[in-house]
Protein backbone atom coordinates (compact mmCIF):
# COMPACT_ATOMS: atom_id res chain seq x y z
CA UNK A 1 0.00 0.00 0.00
CA UNK A 2 1.60 3.10 -1.32
CA UNK A 3 -0.76 5.81 -1.13
CA UNK A 4 -4.45 6.06 0.07
CA UNK A 5 -7.01 3.73 -1.16
CA UNK A 6 -7.08 3.87 -4.82
CA UNK A 7 -6.36 0.39 -5.84
CA UNK A 8 -9.82 -2.00 -6.58
CA UNK A 9 -11.37 -3.76 -3.73
CA UNK A 10 -11.59 -7.36 -2.50
CA UNK A 11 -13.11 -9.65 -5.37
CA UNK A 12 -15.77 -12.18 -4.11
CA UNK A 13 -14.73 -15.57 -3.53
CA UNK A 14 -17.19 -17.75 -5.09
CA UNK A 15 -19.94 -19.55 -2.75
CA UNK A 16 -19.59 -22.06 -0.97
CA UNK A 17 -21.51 -24.12 2.14
CA UNK A 18 -21.11 -22.98 5.47
CA UNK A 19 -22.98 -23.82 8.60
CA UNK A 20 -24.96 -20.43 9.22
CA UNK A 21 -25.41 -17.97 12.21
CA UNK A 22 -23.07 -15.92 14.58
CA UNK A 23 -19.99 -17.45 15.45
CA UNK A 24 -18.91 -18.04 19.30
CA UNK A 25 -15.61 -17.39 18.79
CA UNK A 26 -13.08 -14.84 17.19
CA UNK A 27 -11.58 -15.95 13.93
CA UNK A 28 -7.73 -14.99 15.29
CA UNK A 29 -8.41 -16.57 18.37
CA UNK A 30 -7.64 -14.51 21.64
CA UNK A 31 -8.19 -15.42 25.23
CA UNK A 32 -11.89 -16.96 25.96
CA UNK A 33 -12.98 -15.05 28.73
CA UNK A 34 -9.70 -14.65 30.25
CA UNK A 35 -8.12 -11.40 31.93
CA UNK A 36 -6.43 -9.01 29.26
CA UNK A 37 -4.86 -7.36 31.95
CA UNK A 38 -6.57 -3.59 30.42
CA UNK A 39 -9.71 -3.79 32.39
CA UNK A 40 -10.43 -2.73 35.82
CA UNK A 41 -9.06 -4.63 38.97
CA UNK A 42 -11.63 -7.30 39.00
CA UNK A 43 -10.82 -8.18 35.98
CA UNK A 44 -13.79 -6.88 34.16
CA UNK A 45 -13.99 -4.84 30.98
CA UNK A 46 -16.67 -2.47 29.14
CA UNK A 47 -16.43 -1.37 25.81
CA UNK A 48 -18.79 0.96 24.71
CA UNK A 49 -19.46 0.99 20.83
CA UNK A 50 -21.02 3.42 18.32
CA UNK A 51 -22.44 2.38 14.89
CA UNK A 52 -24.86 3.72 12.07
CA UNK A 53 -27.60 0.73 12.48
CA UNK A 54 -31.09 2.27 13.81
CA UNK A 55 -33.10 0.44 12.23
CA UNK A 56 -33.68 -2.92 12.04
CA UNK A 57 -32.63 -5.45 10.76
CA UNK A 58 -29.36 -3.70 11.27
CA UNK A 59 -30.22 -2.61 15.12
CA UNK A 60 -31.22 -6.33 15.95
CA UNK A 61 -27.72 -8.05 13.67
CA UNK A 62 -25.42 -5.67 15.66
CA UNK A 63 -26.44 -6.47 18.91
CA UNK A 64 -26.50 -9.84 18.19
CA UNK A 65 -22.92 -10.03 17.71
CA UNK A 66 -22.36 -7.84 20.59
CA UNK A 67 -24.20 -10.41 22.49
CA UNK A 68 -22.78 -13.19 20.94
CA UNK A 69 -19.48 -12.14 22.00
CA UNK A 70 -19.93 -11.89 25.57
CA UNK A 71 -21.69 -14.34 26.17
CA UNK A 72 -18.22 -16.39 25.37
CA UNK A 73 -16.25 -13.58 27.06
CA UNK A 74 -18.26 -13.31 30.52
CA UNK A 75 -15.83 -10.73 31.74
CA UNK A 76 -16.74 -8.63 28.92
CA UNK A 77 -19.61 -6.43 28.59
CA UNK A 78 -20.71 -4.42 25.43
CA UNK A 79 -22.71 -1.42 25.42
CA UNK A 80 -23.85 -0.52 22.00
CA UNK A 81 -25.11 2.88 21.08
CA UNK A 82 -26.94 2.93 17.62
CA UNK A 83 -26.72 7.04 16.01
CA UNK A 84 -28.37 8.23 12.84
CA UNK A 85 -25.77 8.13 10.31
CA UNK A 86 -25.09 11.93 9.56
CA UNK A 87 -25.10 12.82 13.32
CA UNK A 88 -22.60 9.81 14.20
CA UNK A 89 -20.21 11.23 11.83
CA UNK A 90 -20.33 14.68 13.47
CA UNK A 91 -20.20 12.78 17.18
CA UNK A 92 -17.35 10.43 16.05
CA UNK A 93 -14.98 13.76 14.84
CA UNK A 94 -16.17 15.39 18.01
CA UNK A 95 -15.81 12.61 20.48
CA UNK A 96 -11.72 11.95 19.29
CA UNK A 97 -11.40 15.82 18.92
CA UNK A 98 -12.41 15.97 23.03
CA UNK A 99 -10.56 12.87 24.18
CA UNK A 100 -13.58 10.94 25.12
CA UNK A 101 -14.64 8.63 22.29
CA UNK A 102 -16.10 5.45 22.48
CA UNK A 103 -14.30 2.31 22.27
CA UNK A 104 -15.34 0.64 19.49
CA UNK A 105 -16.95 3.20 16.75
CA UNK A 106 -17.80 3.36 12.78
CA UNK A 107 -14.91 4.00 10.61
CA UNK A 108 -14.75 5.18 6.75
CA UNK A 109 -11.41 4.58 5.43
CA UNK A 110 -9.40 6.46 3.58
CA UNK A 111 -7.54 10.16 4.21
CA UNK A 112 -9.92 10.63 6.69
CA UNK A 113 -8.63 7.40 8.90
CA UNK A 114 -5.35 7.76 7.98
CA UNK A 115 -5.51 11.68 9.40
CA UNK A 116 -6.63 9.84 12.22
CA UNK A 117 -4.41 7.53 13.05
CA UNK A 118 -1.72 10.18 12.55
CA UNK A 119 -2.98 12.32 15.09
CA UNK A 120 -3.04 9.49 17.48
CA UNK A 121 -6.90 8.71 17.63
CA UNK A 122 -7.02 5.24 16.36
CA UNK A 123 -5.58 1.92 17.62
CA UNK A 124 -2.96 0.37 15.14
CA UNK A 125 -4.32 -3.56 14.84
CA UNK A 126 -1.91 -4.45 12.34
CA UNK A 127 -0.72 -6.89 14.44
CA UNK A 128 -3.13 -7.60 17.09
CA UNK A 129 -5.96 -8.42 14.16
CA UNK A 130 -3.63 -9.64 12.04
CA UNK A 131 -5.30 -13.37 11.35
CA UNK A 132 -8.10 -11.49 10.42
CA UNK A 133 -6.36 -9.00 7.41
CA UNK A 134 -5.33 -11.94 6.20
CA UNK A 135 -8.21 -13.18 5.62
CA UNK A 136 -9.87 -9.81 4.02
CA UNK A 137 -6.64 -9.59 1.81
CA UNK A 138 -7.40 -6.26 -0.88
CA UNK A 139 -10.19 -5.32 1.50
CA UNK A 140 -8.20 -3.48 4.49
CA UNK A 141 -6.42 -1.15 2.19
CA UNK A 142 -8.96 1.08 2.70
CA UNK A 143 -8.25 1.35 6.50
CA UNK A 144 -4.65 1.22 6.28
CA UNK A 145 -2.03 3.76 5.86
CA UNK A 146 0.35 4.54 3.09
CA UNK A 147 3.05 3.20 5.55
CA UNK A 148 1.24 -0.16 6.01
CA UNK A 149 -0.46 0.60 9.77
CA UNK A 150 -3.91 -0.89 9.70
CA UNK A 151 -6.23 1.30 12.26
CA UNK A 152 -9.77 -0.20 11.66
CA UNK A 153 -11.65 -3.45 9.74
CA UNK A 154 -14.23 -3.33 6.74
CA UNK A 155 -17.02 -5.81 7.53
CA UNK A 156 -19.21 -4.42 4.34
CA UNK A 157 -18.04 -3.00 0.91
CA UNK A 158 -19.11 -2.73 -2.56
CA UNK A 159 -19.61 -0.02 -4.86
CA UNK A 160 -21.99 2.62 -5.72
CA UNK A 161 -24.31 2.90 -8.60
CA UNK A 162 -27.83 3.52 -9.59
CA UNK A 163 -30.69 1.69 -7.54
CA UNK A 164 -34.32 2.28 -9.54
CA UNK A 165 -38.63 1.03 -9.15
CA UNK A 166 -38.35 -1.40 -12.05
CA UNK A 167 -42.34 -0.89 -12.06
CA UNK A 168 -42.10 2.85 -12.71
CA UNK A 169 -39.52 2.58 -15.39
CA UNK A 170 -42.07 -0.35 -16.82
CA UNK A 171 -45.04 2.52 -17.27
CA UNK A 172 -42.24 4.95 -18.40
CA UNK A 173 -41.65 2.80 -21.69
CA UNK A 174 -38.00 2.52 -20.70
CA UNK A 175 -36.91 -0.82 -21.48
CA UNK A 176 -33.44 -1.25 -20.24
CA UNK A 177 -31.60 0.41 -17.64
CA UNK A 178 -29.56 3.95 -19.30
CA UNK A 179 -25.91 3.20 -20.04
CA UNK A 180 -25.11 6.55 -21.49
CA UNK A 181 -25.46 10.22 -20.25
CA UNK A 182 -27.67 10.73 -23.01
CA UNK A 183 -29.66 7.77 -22.01
CA UNK A 184 -30.12 9.02 -18.55
CA UNK A 185 -31.47 12.35 -19.83
CA UNK A 186 -33.93 10.69 -21.79
CA UNK A 187 -34.88 8.46 -19.29
CA UNK A 188 -35.58 11.69 -17.00
CA UNK A 189 -38.43 12.79 -19.59
CA UNK A 190 -40.28 9.44 -19.89
CA UNK A 191 -40.42 9.86 -15.77
CA UNK A 192 -41.83 13.49 -15.70
CA UNK A 193 -43.78 12.49 -18.41
CA UNK A 194 -45.93 9.96 -16.17
CA UNK A 195 -45.76 12.33 -13.12
CA UNK A 196 -42.91 11.25 -10.88
CA UNK A 197 -39.47 12.83 -10.07
CA UNK A 198 -36.76 11.15 -11.65
CA UNK A 199 -34.25 10.98 -9.58
CA UNK A 200 -34.11 12.08 -5.48
CA UNK A 201 -31.54 14.23 -4.06
CA UNK A 202 -30.58 14.73 -0.49
CA UNK A 203 -28.99 18.10 -0.92
CA UNK A 204 -29.29 19.08 2.61
CA UNK A 205 -26.68 16.28 3.88
CA UNK A 206 -24.32 17.39 1.03
CA UNK A 207 -22.64 13.92 0.13
CA UNK A 208 -25.60 12.81 -2.00
CA UNK A 209 -25.28 15.95 -4.31
CA UNK A 210 -21.57 15.25 -4.43
CA UNK A 211 -21.76 12.18 -5.46
CA UNK A 212 -22.78 12.85 -8.72
CA UNK A 213 -19.19 14.36 -9.54
CA UNK A 214 -17.62 11.97 -7.98
CA UNK A 215 -18.43 9.15 -10.92
CA UNK A 216 -18.56 12.14 -13.32
CA UNK A 217 -15.30 12.31 -12.65
CA UNK A 218 -14.41 9.17 -13.09
CA UNK A 219 -15.50 9.23 -16.21
CA UNK A 220 -14.20 12.12 -17.74
CA UNK A 221 -10.81 11.61 -16.17
CA UNK A 222 -8.07 8.53 -16.30
CA UNK A 223 -6.69 7.08 -13.36
CA UNK A 224 -3.51 8.42 -13.34
CA UNK A 225 -4.83 12.46 -12.59
CA UNK A 226 -7.27 11.15 -9.81
CA UNK A 227 -4.22 8.91 -8.43
CA UNK A 228 -2.42 12.15 -8.26
CA UNK A 229 -4.99 14.03 -7.01
CA UNK A 230 -5.56 11.93 -4.46
CA UNK A 231 -2.01 12.22 -3.07
CA UNK A 232 -0.78 15.35 -4.12
CA UNK A 233 -4.02 17.24 -3.77
CA UNK A 234 -3.09 18.64 -7.43
CA UNK A 235 -6.63 19.21 -9.19
CA UNK A 236 -5.05 20.96 -12.21
CA UNK A 237 -6.17 18.36 -14.80
CA UNK A 238 -9.23 19.58 -17.18
CA UNK A 239 -11.31 16.43 -16.38
CA UNK A 240 -12.45 17.87 -13.15
CA UNK A 241 -14.05 21.17 -15.04
CA UNK A 242 -15.25 19.00 -17.47
CA UNK A 243 -16.87 16.33 -14.71
CA UNK A 244 -18.73 19.66 -13.06
CA UNK A 245 -19.68 20.48 -16.51
CA UNK A 246 -21.34 16.90 -17.62
CA UNK A 247 -23.02 17.17 -13.79
CA UNK A 248 -24.41 20.89 -14.49
CA UNK A 249 -25.68 20.02 -18.19
CA UNK A 250 -27.46 16.90 -16.33
CA UNK A 251 -29.11 19.02 -13.70
CA UNK A 252 -30.24 21.58 -16.27
CA UNK A 253 -32.68 18.94 -17.57
CA UNK A 254 -34.55 19.32 -13.82
CA UNK A 255 -33.99 15.40 -12.62
CA UNK A 256 -34.60 15.86 -8.91
CA UNK A 257 -37.51 16.15 -7.07
CA UNK A 258 -39.39 19.81 -6.34
CA UNK A 259 -37.40 21.08 -2.97
CA UNK A 260 -34.24 18.81 -3.08
CA UNK A 261 -31.97 20.68 -1.71
CA UNK A 262 -33.44 21.09 1.80
CA UNK A 263 -34.08 17.38 1.61
CA UNK A 264 -32.27 14.85 3.80
CA UNK A 265 -31.23 11.68 2.16
CA UNK A 266 -32.23 9.01 4.68
CA UNK A 267 -34.40 10.52 7.60
CA UNK A 268 -38.48 10.18 6.90
CA UNK A 269 -40.82 9.44 4.16
CA UNK A 270 -39.64 12.95 2.93
CA UNK A 271 -36.13 12.47 2.47
CA UNK A 272 -35.08 10.99 -0.97
CA UNK A 273 -34.61 7.53 0.20
CA UNK A 274 -38.18 7.70 1.61
CA UNK A 275 -39.50 8.78 -1.75
CA UNK A 276 -37.75 6.39 -3.72
CA UNK A 277 -38.61 3.59 -1.04
CA UNK A 278 -42.45 5.07 -1.36
CA UNK A 279 -43.33 5.07 -5.24
CA UNK A 280 -42.30 8.94 -5.44
CA UNK A 281 -39.76 8.87 -7.08
CA UNK A 282 -37.68 6.36 -9.45
CA UNK A 283 -34.01 6.92 -8.91
CA UNK A 284 -31.66 7.57 -6.53
CA UNK A 285 -27.62 7.17 -6.72
CA UNK A 286 -26.33 5.61 -3.74
CA UNK A 287 -24.15 2.92 -1.98
CA UNK A 288 -24.42 -0.65 -1.13
CA UNK A 289 -26.55 0.18 2.02
CA UNK A 290 -29.69 1.08 0.02
CA UNK A 291 -31.72 -1.89 -0.22
CA UNK A 292 -31.57 -1.60 4.09
CA UNK A 293 -32.26 2.18 3.94
CA UNK A 294 -34.83 1.77 2.00
CA UNK A 295 -37.02 -1.27 3.53
CA UNK A 296 -36.35 0.86 6.81
CA UNK A 297 -38.37 3.95 5.48
CA UNK A 298 -41.86 1.68 5.02
CA UNK A 299 -44.48 0.80 7.31
CA UNK A 300 -44.36 -3.02 6.71
CA UNK A 301 -40.37 -2.89 6.73
CA UNK A 302 -40.76 -4.15 2.76
CA UNK A 303 -40.55 -2.82 -0.75
CA UNK A 304 -44.01 -3.41 -2.80
CA UNK A 305 -41.82 -2.56 -6.02
CA UNK A 306 -39.11 -4.50 -7.88
CA UNK A 307 -35.81 -2.59 -6.90
CA UNK A 308 -33.56 -2.83 -9.54
CA UNK A 309 -29.54 -1.59 -10.03
CA UNK A 310 -27.44 -0.12 -12.68
CA UNK A 311 -23.66 1.10 -13.17
CA UNK A 312 -23.84 5.12 -13.43
CA UNK A 313 -23.61 5.69 -17.17
CA UNK A 314 -20.81 6.52 -19.59
CA UNK A 315 -20.23 9.85 -20.65
CA UNK A 316 -19.65 10.46 -24.52
CA UNK A 317 -15.90 11.50 -24.92
CA UNK A 318 -14.86 10.61 -21.86
CA UNK A 319 -11.23 9.54 -20.83
CA UNK A 320 -12.21 7.49 -18.02
CA UNK A 321 -12.56 3.51 -18.24
CA UNK A 322 -16.41 3.36 -18.38
CA UNK A 323 -16.67 0.05 -16.57
CA UNK A 324 -14.40 1.49 -13.44
CA UNK A 325 -16.30 2.00 -10.10
CA UNK A 326 -16.81 4.14 -7.19
CA UNK A 327 -17.32 2.72 -4.01
CA UNK A 328 -16.58 2.02 -0.10
CA UNK A 329 -17.39 0.38 2.98
CA UNK A 330 -18.39 0.55 6.53
CA UNK A 331 -15.99 -0.80 9.57
CA UNK A 332 -14.67 -0.14 13.16
CA UNK A 333 -11.66 1.31 14.50
CA UNK A 334 -11.05 1.49 18.25
CA UNK A 335 -10.21 4.30 19.58
CA UNK A 336 -6.34 4.82 21.21
CA UNK A 337 -7.40 5.30 24.00
CA UNK A 338 -9.51 2.60 25.42
CA UNK A 339 -8.51 0.76 28.31
CA UNK A 340 -9.03 -2.75 26.82
CA UNK A 341 -6.90 -2.49 23.22
CA UNK A 342 -6.92 -6.27 23.13
CA UNK A 343 -10.27 -7.31 23.59
CA UNK A 344 -11.17 -4.16 21.57
CA UNK A 345 -9.24 -5.68 18.75
CA UNK A 346 -10.43 -9.13 19.47
CA UNK A 347 -14.18 -7.96 19.12
CA UNK A 348 -13.35 -6.34 15.39
CA UNK A 349 -12.00 -9.50 14.22
CA UNK A 350 -14.81 -11.19 16.14
CA UNK A 351 -17.44 -9.16 13.44
CA UNK A 352 -15.98 -10.08 10.40
CA UNK A 353 -15.60 -13.50 10.83
CA UNK A 354 -16.77 -16.05 8.35
CA UNK A 355 -19.70 -16.96 10.20
CA UNK A 356 -20.76 -13.34 11.52
CA UNK A 357 -19.67 -12.21 7.52
CA UNK A 358 -22.43 -14.94 6.59
CA UNK A 359 -25.19 -13.78 8.98
CA UNK A 360 -24.99 -10.36 8.12
CA UNK A 361 -25.09 -10.58 4.36
CA UNK A 362 -28.46 -13.02 5.43
CA UNK A 363 -30.06 -9.91 6.70
CA UNK A 364 -29.88 -7.75 3.32
CA UNK A 365 -28.14 -5.15 5.03
CA UNK A 366 -25.00 -5.64 2.63
CA UNK A 367 -22.18 -7.09 0.87
CA UNK A 368 -19.87 -8.67 3.04
CA UNK A 369 -16.25 -8.26 3.26
CA UNK A 370 -14.78 -11.48 4.17
CA UNK A 371 -14.28 -14.25 1.32
CA UNK A 372 -16.92 -16.93 1.95
CA UNK A 373 -19.37 -14.43 3.46
CA UNK A 374 -21.14 -14.08 0.34
CA UNK A 375 -22.60 -17.31 0.49
CA UNK A 376 -25.19 -15.70 2.96
CA UNK A 377 -26.39 -13.40 0.56
CA UNK A 378 -29.74 -13.84 -0.67
CA UNK A 379 -30.83 -10.54 -1.78
CA UNK A 380 -30.95 -10.28 -5.94
CA UNK A 381 -29.81 -6.59 -6.27
CA UNK A 382 -26.91 -7.23 -3.62
CA UNK A 383 -25.42 -9.91 -5.68
CA UNK A 384 -25.58 -7.76 -8.54
CA UNK A 385 -23.97 -5.19 -6.75
CA UNK A 386 -21.47 -7.66 -5.73
CA UNK A 387 -20.46 -9.18 -9.04
CA UNK A 388 -20.04 -5.77 -9.88
CA UNK A 389 -17.84 -4.98 -7.67
CA UNK A 390 -15.61 -7.89 -8.20
CA UNK A 391 -15.49 -6.90 -12.26
CA UNK A 392 -14.49 -3.37 -12.19
CA UNK A 393 -11.09 -2.93 -13.60
CA UNK A 394 -10.62 -0.97 -10.37
CA UNK A 395 -12.50 0.48 -7.79
CA UNK A 396 -12.11 4.24 -6.23
CA UNK A 397 -12.87 5.06 -2.43
CA UNK A 398 -15.59 7.97 -2.30
CA UNK A 399 -13.94 10.93 -2.55
CA UNK A 400 -14.54 12.91 0.44
CA UNK A 401 -13.59 9.92 2.30
CA UNK A 402 -10.17 9.48 -0.27
CA UNK A 403 -9.80 13.06 -0.12
CA UNK A 404 -10.06 13.49 4.07
CA UNK A 405 -11.92 15.44 5.79
CA UNK A 406 -11.39 19.12 4.66
CA UNK A 407 -10.89 18.80 1.43
CA UNK A 408 -13.47 15.98 1.05
CA UNK A 409 -16.28 18.43 3.11
CA UNK A 410 -14.97 21.58 0.42
CA UNK A 411 -16.03 19.17 -2.41
CA UNK A 412 -19.11 18.28 -1.08
CA UNK A 413 -20.26 21.45 -0.53
CA UNK A 414 -18.74 23.43 -3.76
CA UNK A 415 -20.79 20.76 -5.43
CA UNK A 416 -24.37 21.34 -3.32
CA UNK A 417 -23.74 24.66 -3.98
CA UNK A 418 -23.87 24.81 -7.51
CA UNK A 419 -26.67 22.30 -7.88
CA UNK A 420 -28.84 25.12 -6.04
CA UNK A 421 -26.94 27.84 -8.29
CA UNK A 422 -25.00 29.37 -6.22
CA UNK A 423 -21.70 27.82 -7.71
CA UNK A 424 -19.70 26.81 -11.07
CA UNK A 425 -17.85 24.08 -11.97
CA UNK A 426 -14.70 25.88 -12.67
CA UNK A 427 -15.63 26.77 -8.81
CA UNK A 428 -15.77 23.67 -7.50
CA UNK A 429 -12.51 23.17 -8.30
CA UNK A 430 -11.10 26.35 -7.07
CA UNK A 431 -12.55 25.21 -3.92
CA UNK A 432 -10.49 22.34 -3.56
CA UNK A 433 -7.41 23.67 -4.39
CA UNK A 434 -8.43 26.14 -1.66
CA UNK A 435 -9.09 23.41 0.77
CA UNK A 436 -5.90 21.63 -0.23
CA UNK A 437 -3.55 25.01 0.34
CA UNK A 438 -4.98 25.02 3.80
CA UNK A 439 -3.70 21.91 4.95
Amino acid sequence: MNRPKTSRFIALAAASALTLGLAACGQDGGDEGGDWGDGNASGKVTLTWWHNGTAEPSLSYYQSVADAFTADHPDVTIEVTPIQNEDLQTKIIAALQGGDAPDIFAQWGGQEGTDQFNAGQVLDITQSSAAAIEAMGAAVDGWTTPEGNVYGLPFTMGIGGVYYNVDLFQQAGISQPPSTMEELADAVGKLKAIGVAPVALGGVDEWPAAHGWYWLSLRECTKDPRDHAAVTKDFSDECFVKAGEDLAAFAATSPFQEGFMSASAQQGAQSSAGLLANGQAAMELMGVWEPAVLKGLTDSGELDFELGWFSFPAVAGGKGDPKAAMGGGDGFSCWSKTEAPEVCSEFLSFIVNVDNQVAFAQTGIGVPVTPGGEAGLADEVLKTVAENTAAAPYVELWLDKLFGNNVGGALNTAVTEMLGGANTPAGIVQSLKDAAELE
